[in-house]
């Protein structure tokens, strides 16, 4: 059983995962717990927005829509990185989705396809929403990716997840039959998956080294006197051949 963390302990574990936080109004309280259970959770899902524009998407995030109320995930990840937090508890994000992937989720094993809508995903997991059209051809940004994997890892770092396996991080089309998301050019969930596992290796406070760029060719030697001597004793000697 995992209890969810606290508003302060999920803060503090972003932040020293090196994740860059923007609280967003009464996020602390700010959930739908009055419709559910939030909790034990199992794991992290990621989602893409299908909107555009950093703060209408936090303010869609936060507030949702007449069909599904807010919030609608508990971090929304903007273009820049920025985690904006809306809300704490159970919120609408993950909807009914296979039980036999959250097994596997719980497992820690690979996940089976999800072709069962039976189970209630917003009870047991995290839920983030990255700031994308979702149409294939929208870009996602290497900050926001980034921001997606530390996010996560900091989450499976406070909970002791990611041990046995690399399956506590998921997509919304790993979960819910039909759903496509997260998907476009920069973004993976084996990728993601593979990233939070090697940051796992290290402490929150570890970064990738960027690959070091080639050393400079060495500056070529001035030639020695004999080279010079030499040098001018041959430019003479054809002289003298041209003028004779």
């Amino acid at each position: 059983m995992a209890a969810p963390l606290s508003a302060d302990r999920l803060l503090s574990a972003l932040r020293a995962e090196g994740v860059k936080v923007q609280e967003e109004g009464n996020w602390r309280t700010h959930n739908r717990n009055h419709k559910g259970a939030w909790g034990p959770v199992h794991g992290v899902m990621i989602h893409h927005t299908v909107s555009k524009g950093t703060a209408d998407t936090v303010a869609l995030c936060r507030k949702g829509h007449s069909a599904l109320p807010g919030p609608l995930c508990h971090g929304v990840i903007a273009k820049d990185g920025t985690v904006h937090l809306v809300g704490h508890g159970r919120t609408n994000h993950a909807g009914l989705g296979d039980d036999d992937v959250l097994r596997a989720v719980i497992a820690e094993t690979a996940l089976p396809p999800d072709n069962e809508a039976n189970t209630d995903g917003n009870q047991h997991f995290y839920g983030f929403e990255c700031e994308n059209l979702g149409d294939g051809k929208d870009p996602w940004p290497a900050v926001q990716v980034e921001a997606a994997v530390r996010a996560s890892a900091a989450l499976l770092r406070a909970h002791g997840w990611g041990k046995g396996g690399d399956t506590s991080v998921i997509g919304h089309s790993e979960w819910q039959p039909g759903k496509i998301d997260p998907r476009g050019p920069g973004v993976g969930m084996a990728d993601i998956r593979r990233r939070v596992a090697e940051r796992l290796k290290h402490p929150a406070s570890w970064s990738p080294t960027a690959p070091k760029p080639p050393a400079p060719a060495p500056a070529p030697k001035p030639p020695t006197t004999a080279e010079r001597i030499t040098a001018l004793e041959k430019r003479v000697t054809a002289l003298e051949k041209r003028n004779a």
